[in-house]
């Protein structure tokens, strides 16, 4: 089941949800995911893999997609907000460096 937590722009302040773990939401909708959350390329490459394997890469990335959005988030200056319990369960799902 996917997490939430608050992640935050170190720059700008704006906050968003972010997820972590298997994504229902992409299960059931696939490649639309990554168009809503306004990653173009993303949701354009998603379409092409699942229509050259069929439907098989929706099954195999609803596995991996929230990491890869988070991953990709935080590579883009966003932040993980909230308790310190949160922020360490969210740092070891993602495969992250516990110490700051």
């Amino acid at each position: 089941m996917a997490t939430k937590i608050v992640i935050r722009h170190k720059d700008s302040g704006l906050g968003k949800d972010g997820y972590y773990g298997f994504s229902w939401t992409y299960f059931f909708f696939g490649w639309l995911v990554p168009l809503i959350r306004g990653e173009l390329a993303v949701a354009a490459l998603h379409l092409l893999f699942t229509i050259f394997t069929f439907g098989i890469w929706q099954l195999i990335a609803c596995f991996i997609y929230n990491r890869q959005f988070m991953e990709r988030k935080l590579t883009e200056g966003w932040q993980l907000t909230g308790s310190d319990q949160e922020v360490l369960a969210a740092k070891g799902a993602l495969g992250l460096a516990i110490a700051d």
